[in-house]
């Protein structure tokens, strides 16, 4: 009997009959499988979106050990790889896009680090007072995420750019990203001659007072948790499952 859904990060109903015909075929594994598929991928859902670690992972899930030597297989098969992919393409094509990316934003955030994290690999950013991580992120022009790349808050965005534009580089076709001003100058040079890559600074125009959405730019801020989904851009969210009975 399947579990019922009970959490945010849940699969509604539309959502599995997209991702269960992506998954491998159940005898893969040799055995019949115990536990439903759909409450396997409900769990791995759960931590990924809580950041618990596997041994919290609630009861009303498939054993802990289940559900992460799923989660292990299917990451050592590509099966995640693919499934992000192809719901990559089918969303990209939903908007009249190309189902590849041919151009990108990229964009940094700093954030305090807990204070698990050693001091090593955390740093202060003194433009934004932040002690902890800085997390710098390259979207297609849909805001879907390509790269992520972790440096320490200390870390000038020109200089951490560069990791992140790397990996997008060596990763996916796209050689046109566009950034804000504090990406200007040396990134722009150093990704014309390293990568063949055009770096375009959307800069903020002459006249504008108070905020403004630059639509080039805005869509990069999607990804970062709490950004609310805006009209034109693909949403992200679901309806929420019902609240669990006391």
């Amino acid at each position: 009997m399947d579990r019922a859904r009970r959490y945010p990060s849940d699969l509604i109903d539309a959502e599995w009959e997209i991702v269960e015909p992506m998954l491998p075929s159940p005898q893969w594994t040799g055995r019949p499988e115990k536990h439903p598929r759909r409450a396997i991928v409900d769990g791995i859902l759960y931590v990924v979106r809580t950041g618990c670690a596997w041994r919290y992972l609630p009861v009303d899930f498939p054993p802990r050990e289940t559900v992460y030597s799923h989660f292990q297989r299917w990451n050592r098969r590509g099966v995640t790889e693919r499934i992000l992919t192809e719901l990559r393409e089918q969303v990209r094509l939903a908007h009249d896009r190309q189902p590849e990316r041919t151009a990108g934003i990229i964009e940094s955030q700093s954030v305090r680090a807990a204070d698990t994290v050693h001091r090593d690999s955390r740093g202060y950013d003194s433009g934004k007072k932040v002690n902890g991580r800085k997390r710098f992120i390259v979207t297609d022009t849909l805001g879907l995420l390509v790269t992520v790349w972790v440096l320490a808050a200390s870390w000038q965005d020109r200089d951490g750019a560069k990791g992140a534009l790397l990996a997008t580089y060596a990763a996916t076709p796209i050689r046109h990203v566009f950034a804000d001003s504090g990406f200007a100058g040396r990134p722009v040079d150093w990704a014309r001659d390293i990568l063949r890559t055009t770096l375009e600074i959307v800069r903020k125009p002459a006249d504008q007072q108070g905020f403004v959405v630059h639509r080039r730019r805005w869509v990069v801020e999607r990804p970062w948790p709490g950004s609310p989904p805006t009209d034109g851009w693909p949403a992200t969210t679901k309806p929420a499952p019902p609240p669990r009975r006391p």
